[in-house]
């Protein structure tokens, strides 16, 4: 009993550790020439943002359901996303979006917040 229990935190980590560099595991998706809100934005905040920000959510209060509503919101989205782990108020909450889709956030707004 005492090998066995010694024996299975050593297969746990064997079992979790991954062999992939940083690179293979990275998300290396290129952001488009132009990004646009209902192609690129919208399915971005829509799995990361509605659950908190729409009716009955948390964050009700600050809507996030539109076109408008994000572009209304941009300066605040930009600054939530960018904010190092740790920070109470980074977003998404209990979470990061990966640095392709912060840079779709940023290319949007560089590009005028165009809606299709």
């Amino acid at each position: 009993m005492k090998k066995l229990a010694c024996l299975l935190p050593v297969l746990i980590f064997m079992v979790s550790c991954d062999s992939r560099t940083y690179e293979e595991i990275s998300d290396r998706t290129p952001v488009p020439d132009q990004v646009r809100y209902a192609v690129e934005v919208k399915p971005i905040v829509e799995a990361n943002c509605i659950g908190c920000h729409a009716p009955g959510g948390s964050a009700a209060y600050e809507p996030l359901t539109n076109y408008n509503e994000v572009k209304t919101n941009i300066a605040s989205i930009l600054d939530r996303i960018q904010r190092p782990n740790g920070d109470p108020q980074k977003m998404p909450k209990g979470g990061s979006l990966s640095p392709t889709q912060i840079a779709i956030f940023i290319k949007w707004n560089t590009d005028g917040l165009i809606e299709n």
